[in-house]
């Protein structure tokens, strides 16, 4: 493969990846766009009767709370005109008046989030699983340069800030906005359209500064979430690989970089803080030059008896409800503003295209019979100019081949191709002769089973990571795949038995039992071909017999592809092919290879030469005492 097209590849590998999720959503609007998508998706059709009974609360109450303070003045000026006996009435009147559209402009939106709550909740699990789901389709690539937390951050505040967007969007922008235009109406009608102006200038003053600021402070809340994602991710990374931390002695250099990066995100928290203080104060500053503009004119007018006394009240009242949903306005733009900031990621992650696809017209796998064939295949990957090149080989229904090789020979790269993790870059891998680009990549994989070098078990019962491998199995097909994995009589002999837990990625268990239960959830699975990678290369030798024992039974009558480091472990393959700089360096059977006394042969001399030096050492040092 040339320079150039390495390069190529890289870059294409680049924008599909780290660029797409670090991207914008392309702004607000785009982002509210998104957002409304996902409530006029089929699954939350059956809110949207909710949704509009709750718009239509939110409506009435701000409704009475614009009307309210007329009720108010209207008390007032009664109360201060004419005798007791003949304002009562009129006065107790518009003091209920006045309480009533009170407590309705305060309770109908409790009763709105009651209504709501379960429509804020769906929505926010929909656009979660979304997220998670695009998650799980993106191609092994993408997984491999991403850290765990991070990307369980993003989805977790994408989640959140879906909430955030739902409520302050349909609860408090709009509506607010509907307030303050029936507000400025009703100053004008009622007294003066003077003090419109004033209310309608305030608020044009207040909206603007609180934009202008909140722009500024998404950049700073960009860099806090940096911070926080980082801070999280290496929290995560740090614990989840405890022992490689403890066996270095390490506890004091992650602790320091947790401090180091605990330190960064403080830093951006009080300058975001600090923004914060200066926006709220700006706010407050404008809002009572406001309330003082409208209460003077207002006084002047009552003092020149062109208005009545009540109105100084009404108006004040009025102004304390206006204020209070330019406080939310500005509070709720900011909110919005930085959950538009945490969706941009989960946006970017939704947008991605995964680098190994579906094509469109993809066919099912059916009546597989495990046939493997590698037609010139070429391949690189993961930053190497040298990968594979030009491999070729044919493995019926049935037979063994077997791959071996130095490290970096591209051993393992082979198993992934098969499994499609990767698209070959040249020539073509077929499975019962069709070419794997052209099955889905589902049905594909359900053919096929893989025993990894390490095998990672999830933080549940062995039962559970057994039954992994095909979900609806009964209880007596459970136990004979762990008997085919030499595995039953262990289980049986722990005292929670099949619930026994296995720890965070199968810590509780030892090497040799964690291969076991990988390959009993693969027997389970029944593949029609077995995918071994290096299975039995970090295990004892007393493990290794008992693990080599169980992979002969569940090789039987399957078609297996075995990476194997030790070579006596492979020496009945019907085919062994030997990788070197990623191209065929020898091919044939145990007996044929060992003729040529080329790299196979050196292998196996190598190999017998430790393994009797091993088996010496003990004899000496007994001869020695």
């Amino acid at each position: 493969m040339s320079d150039a097209h390495y390069l190529a590849i890289m870059r294409t590998m680049a924008s599909t990846d780290a660029d797409a999720i670090e991207s914008a959503s392309g702004g607000i609007g785009t982002a509210l766009m998104r957002v409304g998508d996902i409530l006029l998706r089929p699954n939350l059709s059956r809110w949207r009767f909710r949704m509009i009974i709750a718009l239509a609360i939110t409506v009435c109450a701000k409704g009475f709370s614009v009307v309210a303070p007329l009720y108010l003045g209207e008390a007032i000026t009664r109360a201060s005109t004419g005798e007791a006996e003949a304002v009562l009435v009129p006065l107790l009147s518009a003091l209920s008046f006045f309480v009533v559209a009170r407590f309705l402009a305060s309770g109908l939106p409790q009763a709105r989030d009651a209504i709501f709550a379960p429509v804020s909740q769906d929505a926010q699990r929909e656009l979660a699983v979304s997220a998670f789901s695009k998650s799980q389709a993106l191609s092994l690539g993408f997984h491999q340069t991403r850290r765990s937390g991070a990307l369980q951050r993003i989805i977790e505040r994408g989640g959140t800030a879906m909430d955030v967007i739902l409520r302050f969007l349909v609860f408090n922008i709009a509506p607010t906005i509907i307030e303050l235009a029936l507000a400025s109406i009703v100053l004008a009608a009622t007294y003066s359209w003077v003090l419109s102006v004033i209310a309608i200038v305030t608020i044009i003053v207040y909206m603007a500064f609180t934009f202008i600021v909140s722009e500024w402070r998404a950049k700073q809340r960009r860099t806090l979430n940096k911070a926080d994602t980082e801070l999280r991710a290496r929290a995560m990374d740090s614990l989840t690989n405890f022992e490689t931390v403890k066996s270095f002695a390490a506890e004091g250099r992650e602790t320091d970089s947790y401090n180091s990066a605990y330190k960064t995100y403080a830093e951006q928290y009080v300058e975001t803080s600090r923004s914060l203080g200066l926006l709220n104060a700006g706010q407050e500053l404008i809002m009572n030059l406001g309330l003082f503009a409208m209460l003077g004119w207002t006084g002047w007018k009552v003092a020149n008896q062109e208005l009545e006394v009540g109105a100084l009240a009404a108006v004040f009242a009025m102004l304390l409800n206006l204020y209070r949903p330019l406080n939310i306005l500005g509070w709720g733009w900011r909110e919005i503003r930085q959950g538009v900031i945490d969706l941009e990621k989960v946006f970017g992650l939704m947008s991605m295209k995964p680098e190994v696809a579906d094509a469109d017209d993809a066919s099912e796998l059916s009546d597989a019979t495990g046939a493997i064939e590698f037609r010139d295949v070429s391949f690189s990957h993961d930053g190497r100019v040298i990968g594979i090149e030009n491999i070729s080989f044919d493995l019926p229904s049935g037979k063994q081949l077997a791959i071996v090789g130095p490290s970096g020979a591209g051993k393992s790269t082979l198993l992934k191709l098969i499994f499609r993790f990767y698209d070959v870059n040249e020539g073509a891998v077929l499975f019962d002769g069709q070419d794997v680009r052209d099955l889905t990549q589902e049905s594909l994989r359900q053919h096929l089973g893989i025993v990894p070098q390490d095998v990672v078990l999830f933080n549940d019962t062995i039962r559970q990571n057994i039954l992994y491998g095909r979900p609806e199995a009964t209880q007596s097909e459970l136990e004979h795949a762990a008997q085919s994995a030499q595995l039953l009589e262990f289980i049986e002999a722990l005292p929670d038995g099949w619930d026994t837990r296995v720890g965070e990625r199968g810590l509780k268990l030892s090497g040799g039992e964690k291969q076991r239960v990988g390959l009993a959830r693969v027997i389970l699975k029944n593949p029609e071909v077995l995918l071994l990678d290096e299975a039995t290369s970090a295990l004892d030798s007393q493990t290794e017999t008992l693990v080599q024992r169980a992979i002969h039974e569940a090789s039987k009558g399957r078609t297996t592809v075995t990476v194997a480091h030790r070579l006596s472990t492979i020496m009945h393959a019907d085919q062994i092919i030997v990788l070197s700089d990623g191209k065929v360096a020898e091919r044939g059977d145990h007996e044929s290879l060992l003729s040529e006394n080329g790299l196979y042969a050196d292998m196996w001399a190598k190999q017998v030469s430790r393994r009797e030096l091993t088996e010496a050492e003990p004899a000496v040092a007994k001869g020695q005492e």
